[in-house]
């Protein structure tokens, strides 16, 4: 596997080719999770003397700046560490925040870089057969690594110059708020922060989307078009039965705020990264009259979401 060409390409879109490959739909869903069991330690490329050519300035956390000798000669995916790290050691299954910066291994021209500035990339959960993978291991956060690909048939070689930069949490972490919930769904969390949702006895479902805020975050703010990643859990008012779930699949799901029924999109829209949102919404902001899968025409949804990343689709 490896990471496609970025020239020509939004910071939107190189995200996208290095995420796990979620899909956007009205009640999104996830790639598969990752092994914990797998060696994360053995994934990673060998050296050679491509990645030795490289010489690479700047900080870690700020944009490279790379030169080599043109054409760079590459025959095989190669990968070395600039930059050891003083952080945690990744492993398979994390959530990791990255940047990058792409070169032209024939020309030496820089294609662009992504994920230096707040909202340009979301986080990525790491495996052994991942990208990321390939590139990073289990090394520690703070990390910075080079990584030649040689040509394709449609596309030159590239360097890549790559940070690990943090591991995020998989579930919300923000302060917990004092919102008062009368009337509406009560939430208990499990260790690893997976709710669990219990109606309210006697109580009418609301006409109009109500939502609380149980933890405020102290990330980026959803914008509406942005690309969040989330944790979610999904249950009908009537009855408290679960009819979708991240935590089930056992990773987070990634939607743009748009591609979701309105109730969830008012849900994100204003919110910050690491707060988690009680959503109670109405068949007129869900999907009214239709049946939706498991879900019941005429369906008052209840969602407990965390959100963990968002991606903003035009500069902030």
């Amino acid at each position: 596997m490896r990471i496609r060409p970025i020239a020509a390409l939004s910071a939107a879109a190189v995200a996208a080719l290095l995420l796990a490959g979620c899909s956007s739909s009205p009640t999104p869903t996830a790639s598969p999770s990752a092994s914990a069991g797998a060696d994360l330690c053995s994934a990673v490329a060998a050296g050679g003397d491509a990645v030795k050519a490289v010489k690479v300035t700047g900080d870690v956390g700020s944009e490279a700046s790379a030169t080599f000798d043109k054409p760079l000669s590459v025959s095989k995916i190669q990968r070395t560490v600039v930059t050891e790290g003083t952080g945690q050691k990744v492993k398979a299954g994390d959530l990791v925040q990255y940047a990058l910066t792409a070169y032209n291994t024939e020309t030496g021209a820089k294609l662009g870089s992504v994920g230096y500035k707040k909202g340009e990339v979301l986080p990525s959960q790491i495996s052994a057969d991942s990208p990321l993978g390939q590139v990073f291991g289990c090394a520690p956060v703070g990390t910075r690594v080079v990584a030649a690909f040689p040509s394709t048939e449609t596309a030159p070689g590239e360097v890549y110059v790559l940070d690990l930069l943090k591991v995020v949490p998989a579930k919300a972490w923000g302060a917990d708020q004092s919102a008062s919930t009368a009337g509406l769904p009560t939430v208990k969390l499990a260790k690893d922060g997976e709710p669990s949702i219990s109606m309210p006895k006697g109580a009418t479902a609301p006409t109009e989307t109500k939502i609380v805020t149980l933890k405020k975050g102290d990330g980026e703010t959803v914008a509406s078009g942005d690309q969040v990643l989330v944790q979610y859990k999904g249950v009908l008012w009537n009855d408290g039965k679960e009819f979708d779930s991240s935590w089930k699949r056992g990773t987070p799901a990634s939607f743009q705020t748009t591609g979701v029924v309105k109730g969830f999109q008012k849900a994100l829209e204003g919110q910050t990264v690491g707060s988690q949102v009680l959503v109670v919404i109405p068949p007129a902001d869900g999907y009214g009259s239709k049946a939706q899968g498991s879900i019941p025409a005429n369906s008052t949804l209840v969602f407990v979401v965390d959100i963990l990343g968002t991606q903003h689709t035009t500069s902030q």
